[in-house]
């Protein structure tokens, strides 16, 4: 084994175990995140304050540093499309730690939604696109900037959908999506600077520092406040699928890792691709069920009739 593969080995060890953590965490940080007083963007730091004050918050937080030390040595180690398929893979995690330990209860649509998005990611990385020689950070300028542009408008777009009452989605999800979006910006910022603090600490004057802590701030907030709002499992994993996969995508666009190798392949691998999105689409509940719970709730007994408004009254 050489050196080289010696690395990206570790580096994809090191992507499995962050898998574990991150999957913990989220589990841990939305047991803490609805015990909390609700975000509110206008009071940020109080906002933060509280959600520390939670024990669960803060030991989910602990658990994800940790992991997240393990996904930036993942990053620098392996390319970026196959130590990012590897950490979507650990999807399954979620599912698992959510029902053995946690008290979720997932149905037969979720659990397909789960199982297929890993299957799907994990295939990716076993028909071996992406391989590289190392770790490439080597990026192209304006395949980042576009990226990145077109990633942060999708996540206003969706911060907005969250918004807007009229549109009917379940509760947490687009925002959900859109810290996915953030940590999924971070992430590919993260994998540019790898490659500039070769050259000493003179790399973190790169700008890429200053987007990797916009999108890590932004990712906070709506992440904490999606897991207030919305079902716990659901949301956790239409955020990992969306930072996991908008790397990946990354990776391709970005940083030059390969589609594949020959014609089957990139069809296997553009199949994958279509087969996430569809499983993605799966782990939400519909909308329809919310409102399936409220129809069957116990019926409030009905208020006394009120004696109609004397003519002479007045009303403002």
């Amino acid at each position: 084994m050489t050196s080289i593969s010696l690395a990206v080995g570790i580096g994809l060890l090191c992507a499995l175990l962050s898998a574990l953590g991150t999957n913990l965490s989220f589990l841990l940080k939305q047991r803490g995140a609805v015990e909390a007083p609700d975000v509110d963007m206008r009071h940020p730091v109080r906002s933060a304050v509280d959600l520390f004050r939670s024990r669960w918050w803060s030991i989910g937080w602990g658990v994800a540093a940790v992991a997240f030390a393990l996904h930036v040595a993942a990053l620098t180690l392996a390319p970026i499309s196959v130590g990012q398929a590897v950490l979507a893979g650990g999807l399954v995690f979620l599912a698992v730690l959510a029902e053995r330990f946690f008290g979720f209860e997932l149905g037969r649509r979720q659990w397909l939604g789960i199982v297929l998005v890993a299957v799907s990611l994990t295939l990716l990385t076993v028909t071996g696109g992406g391989r590289s020689e190392g770790a490439n950070s080597e990026y192209s300028l304006t395949g980042m900037i576009v990226f990145e542009s077109v990633a942060v408008g999708l996540g206003l777009l969706l911060f907005l959908t969250h918004v807007i009452d009229r549109i009917r989605v379940p509760p947490g999800v687009p925002l959900g999506v859109a810290a996915g979006l953030g940590f999924g910006i971070s992430d590919v910022a993260i994998k540019a600077l790898s490659g500039e603090l070769e050259d000493g600490v003179v790399g973190l004057l790169s700008p890429w520092v200053v987007v990797i802590l916009s999108a890590a701030v932004f990712s906070f907030y709506a992440s904490a406040r999606s897991l207030q709002i919305g079902e716990g499992v659901a949301v956790i994993a239409v955020t990992s699928v969306a930072a996991n996969l908008s790397t990946i995508l990354a990776g391709l666009a970005v940083f030059g890792d390969r589609l594949g190798d020959g014609p089957l392949e990139i069809a296997v691998r553009t199949g994958a691709f279509a087969l996430i999105l569809v499983g993605a689409a799966l782990i939400p509940a519909p909308v329809r069920a919310g409102e399936a719970i409220e129809e069957n709730a116990p019926e409030q007994p009905a208020a006394e009739p009120q004696a109609p408004p004397n003519p002479g009254t007045v009303r403002a």
